[in-house]
């Protein structure tokens, strides 16, 4: 099942996407409530086509809080030594995380911007994780039963001032840092999702990957987090990036790819 957040004449709402039998298209089938308050949620009677000209999706979810898991590919860990982000090509043993803030968060189509302080920003394709209910000291064997779904997500960095900045605040929580999207979806082999990148058009093969080689499993990742700190309906945990990134520039378009979810699609503007 798919789950969308999107607006119609600027009024937002929710719906399942579907697929219609006969034209093959996708539409939105309109709400009544948020899925994710716990109470049940009917549809309105309102369908509306995904490519109608009145409709935009936004992000599936404005979470409370977005925790990333950093290194947690031996890949990538190894690309970042490599190319002297890091100075350690081996994983850290325990989950490492950081956090981005809601403010981050964009939809699908909406604009990266580029802060003018920045030399270097990077793309990092990922699988995320939406919680459905709350979550507190779960073990790693239950934690799967508080996962709603799971969207595309690409953690936008400013590379140059991770390099710099004692913390990574600054270049993975400012705005636009966090496009998610298109949707959420309820049904997906987390164990072995494959995740690609395409930048303007192009696949990108050394970006693409698979969460069967993650470090920290998706269920590993909600319990050690549930351990010190209760996760709420509609929080997110990006899981990590798989191997290599990339910069982006001032009309690049970067779309991040995870198969049996869809494509998220955005387009880089400078400040």
């Amino acid at each position: 099942m798919r789950i969308a957040r999107f607006s119609y004449k600027d009024t937002p709402r929710y719906a399942f996407v579907q697929t219609d039998k006969q034209d093959g298209k996708d539409y939105l089938v309109e709400l009544s409530g948020y899925p994710l308050t716990g109470q049940q949620v009917e549809p309105t009677g309102q369908r509306y086509p995904l490519d109608d000209e009145d409709v935009r999706l936004l992000a599936p979810v404005i979470p409370s809080k977005i925790y990333g898991a950093a290194k947690n590919y031996r890949a990538h860990a190894a690309y970042m030594a490599e190319h002297g982000q890091s100075s350690n090509p081996v994983p850290p043993e325990k989950l490492m995380l950081f956090m981005k803030p809601s403010t981050s968060v964009i939809g699908p189509d909406d604009p990266i911007v580029k802060p003018s302080y920045s030399k270097d920003m990077n793309y990092e394709p990922e699988v995320a994780v939406v919680m459905g209910r709350m979550a507190r000291k779960v073990s790693a064997n239950e934690a799967m039963d508080y996962v709603l779904g799971y969207t595309c997500v690409n953690d936008v960095t400013l590379r140059d001032l991770q390099k710099n900045d004692p913390m990574w605040t600054r270049c993975k929580g400012f705005d636009t840092a966090c496009p998610l999207g298109p949707w959420i979806e309820t049904d997906l082999d987390y164990r072995d999702a494959k995740i690609s990148f395409k930048l303007n058009g192009e696949e990108v093969p050394e970006a693409s990957g698979t969460t069967a080689n993650l470090i920290h499993s998706i269920p590993e990742q909600i319990a050690f987090i549930s351990s010190f700190a209760t996760l709420l309906p509609g929080d997110v945990i990006m899981t990590g990036t798989p191997n290599a990134t990339g910069s982006l520039k001032n009309r690049d378009e970067a779309t991040v790819q995870v198969e049996g979810i869809g494509y998220l699609r955005n387009v880089v503007i400078d400040e």
